[in-house]
């Protein structure tokens, strides 16, 4: 480990909370549905979209109703990314001619970009033409991200409502963050990626002559536009296999650290946020600790052993750290920061490959996701997870002071426990469930490029990353077949809204309920004891998934060699 590396790692933490509270103030008004300085030049746009909807913004939903609008739109917006892909050969903007993607592969990646994972079993550049990644998946970005800080703030009116039977109108939240929040800042963003070498073109590719004098084609398309999305949304898909470590997507160092930072800034907004929509940034400040926490622990892991190497090749005499599967230009400090950003945040985009980490480097990544990706998580959806958890570390604090627990001023009941013990619950049981099938049956075994554990680990990434809505992996598993394409398809879509529904019930169940003044028997939800207590809580919830999974990798090991399928 080096200077240089601790003083990126710290200037990325500074920056982010310097500008936690202007975003947070941003999405508060959003939030609120008041008017911004933008409202100017986008309030006829809005306006004009309720119109041709037939929508009255100002028309509250009760939370089966908010809940109902989004899984339809959602499983429309599945339908039409699932068309766009399987008649690909026939839709113009296809300069490569790629003929349309298979049944099992467009299904797939449908749900992939609808559920905010974007997780991608093909090469971009290989696969998909320049209105697929245009239509079908940028569209997604924007929409994917846009429910999940939506879904938040119905959260939020949940604590922050008094006996009341609504919690928002999904269709306004949507729009507004859209308008206002998700596409100013992408198109300023994406102008920045252009200026620093970024294509967008509607070009599919361009030849050329190297200074070897060979001939090369180089595939180009409209690479700034969804780069800026797939960062800011933390969706992750990339324009290109290599995703985050080609050129043409992250350039230089500076786009590099620009890049981390889009990912976890919403998310540190949103906190802010939160504690302003109950009456006490404290709140918010709190949980932000507590992520912080997470997040640097696992920081310092996964630097420390990335900067240590592996001592097997030390023992050759081959020292340094390790930089295999990482870019020169951005080193371990950055590869190692940028692993552990990416599946805090539900993102999944990848400067460096996580099959190629050390032991403990690559189990860092992987735990995150296992923790429900809320250190920070992804926009909307880590700080509504950090808040299901929030319910059951109140719940354990009135089990030890004998009294009903309380949280911002609303009692949590055993309605509320149930569903959010529901909603966590989802986690472990998909990605223990799904990762023992595959790593038994035929079809599930013929995938891992590596033998034994690390094989075993291959599968296990997949299901936690595809469960977890992350998009990540470990990129040695062939993932490109109907049997992963089906199982992980289905994962993602579990992981996704059977965590949203509960959470949503849990919302209008606060809403409904009066508020409670704190008295002298309060559970304190502000201190040091309460930013403990979180993170203790997130680190037991997170172990039913990992510890099992170490205990599941030698059973299923034994059972494929049984069997044949791994040495």
């Amino acid at each position: 480990m080096t200077i240089q590396g601790w003083i990126l790692i710290l200037l990325f933490v500074g920056l982010l909370l310097a500008v936690t509270k202007p975003v947070g103030a941003w999405l508060f008004a959003l939030y609120e549905g008041r008017r911004t300085p933008l409202h100017a030049v986008l309030g006829p746009v809005e306006r004009g979209f309720y119109r041709l909807a037939g929508i009255d913004p100002d028309e509250e939903q009760s939370w089966r109703r908010y809940a109902v609008h989004m899984l339809l739109f959602n499983f429309v917006l599945t339908l039409f990314t699932y068309a766009v892909l399987r008649l690909q050969g026939l839709l113009p903007l296809n300069g490569l001619g790629y003929g349309g993607v298979g049944a099992d592969g467009a299904f797939n990646t449908a749900i992939s970009f609808t559920t905010n994972t974007n997780w991608q079993w093909y090469s971009g550049e290989a696969a998909l033409s320049n209105l697929s990644q245009m239509l079908g998946l940028t569209i997604q970005n924007f929409l994917s991200a846009a429910t999940g800080i939506a879904l938040a703030f119905a959260f939020f009116r949940g604590f922050a409502r008094r006996e009341a039977k609504t919690i928002g109108n999904f269709w306004a939240d949507v729009t507004r963050v859209t308008l206002y929040l998700l596409l100013p800042i992408s198109i300023v963003y994406g102008v920045y990626l252009i200026a620093s070498g970024v294509p967008q073109t509607l070009a599919a590719s361009v030849d050329l002559t190297t200074l070897e004098g060979a001939k090369q084609t180089l595939e180009l398309g409209p690479v700034a536009s969804q780069e800026a999305i797939k960062m800011l949304g933390t969706n992750g898909g990339g324009f290109f296999n290599a995703n985050s470590a080609h050129p043409f997507e992250n350039p230089t160092a500076l786009t590099n650290l620009v890049q981390m930072l889009s990912i976890f800034v919403i998310g540190f907004g949103l906190t802010w946020c939160f504690g302003k929509a109950v009456g006490n940034t404290r709140q918010g400040w709190a949980i932000l600790s507590a992520m912080l926490v997470l997040f640097l622990a696992g920081v310092t892991v996964t630097y420390w052993q990335e900067a240590a190497g592996n001592p097997i090749l030390h023992s050759l005499g081959v020292p340094g750290g390790n930089m295999e599967g990482k870019e020169v230009r951005f080193g371990i400090a950055a590869s190692a920061l940028f692993a552990v950003v990416t599946t805090a945040a539900s993102c999944g985009a990848v400067n460096a490959m996580h099959d190629s980490f050390t032991a403990l480097g690559g189990m860092i990544p992987l735990f995150n996701i296992q923790l429900g990706e809320v250190v920070v998580g992804g926009v909307g959806a880590g700080i509504y997870g950090f808040l299901l958890f929030a319910i059951l570390a109140v719940f354990v604090a009135g089990l030890m002071v004998g009294r009903t627990p309380e949280y911002v001023g609303k009692k949590i009941e055993a309605r509320e426990v149930k569903l959010a013990v529901l909603a966590i619950a989802v986690l472990p049981l998909c990605i223990l469930g799904f990762t023992a099938i595959a790593a038994v049956l035929p079809a599930g075994l013929a995938g891992p490029l590596n033998k034994g554990p690390h094989g075993f680990s291959e599968i296990l990434y997949a299901f936690t990353s595809a469960t977890g809505n992350n998009g990540s992996a470990f990129a040695g598993l062939t993932a490109g077949t109907p049997f992963y394409n089906s199982l992980l398809g289905i994962a993602m879509w579990l992981g996704r809204f059977f965590v949203i529904v509960p959470m949503l019930a849990i919302a209008g169940s606060l809403a409904a309920k009066k508020h409670v003044p704190e008295s002298a028997g309060s559970f304190p939800t502000t201190g040091p004891l309460w930013i403990g207590l979180l993170v203790g809580i997130v680190l037991i919830v997170g172990g039913l998934t990992f510890l099992p999974s170490l205990a599941l990798g030698p059973i299923a090991d034994h059972l494929a060699m049984i069997h044949g399928q791994l040495s």
